[in-house]
């Protein structure tokens, strides 16, 4: 895991922002998390109020751990600064992390997902030094997919039953992106 620690963290490029999360966005937080059509390509159920109040609460205390296991960041729209979306790395082994993202349903296709992604994979490779950033996804995620082939992710392998959410097991296709694969790109960043 990489023992660089950095917060807060706000990085900009297109038409979003990213930054730490607040307690204030728990509103557009559920919005997202608790919409059975978003949370379907998610690796965990629909949440309900009280447990997206529970999962920003945590989003929140694990931003201040030292050393930081998790970059979980708000997606929002530079324009009005509308949070849309979450993006996260999630730290592990050694120079290692995990890539994910959701969008609120009203912004898909809008390419929120897509330069919210990319500034977390230039953060991980250029602020954290990592080695490898993988990502899972649902077999059924065109858009995600697509996001990750643009990058230059390459394709690993199926796992399957990998999660159990909403009531099915379901699949996932597994992808990464070394840090010598990665063309990458000039990010806008300012750490606070």
């Amino acid at each position: 895991m990489s023992k660089v620690t950095i917060h807060p963290v706000e990085l900009a490029c297109g038409p979003v922002r990213l930054r730490e999360f607040a307690a204030s966005d728990l509103d557009r937080v559920h919005a997202l998390v608790g919409d059975d059509a978003v949370a379907h390509t998610l690796s965990f159920d629909t949440r309900s109020r009280q447990q997206a109040e529970s999962m920003l609460t945590g989003v929140l205390d694990r931003a201040h751990h030292q050393p930081r296991t998790e970059y979980y960041l708000a997606i929002c729209r530079k324009l009005d600064d509308l949070l849309v979306g979450f993006v996260r790395l999630g730290l592990g082994g050694v120079r290692a992390a995990k890539l994910g993202y959701a969008v609120h349903r009203e912004h898909w296709r809008q390419g929120h997902a897509y330069h919210a992604s990319r500034l977390m994979i230039d953060f991980g490779f250029q602020k954290l030094g990592l080695h490898r950033i993988s990502a899972a996804v649902g077999p059924d995620n065109t858009a995600s997919l697509t996001g990750l082939d643009k990058h230059g992710f390459s394709f690993e392998g199926r796992i399957r039953d990998h999660v159990f959410t909403n009531g099915a097991w379901r699949d996932s296709l597994l992808y990464s992106l070394l840090e010598h694969d990665w063309a990458g790109g000039a990010i806008v960043s300012r750490e606070s």
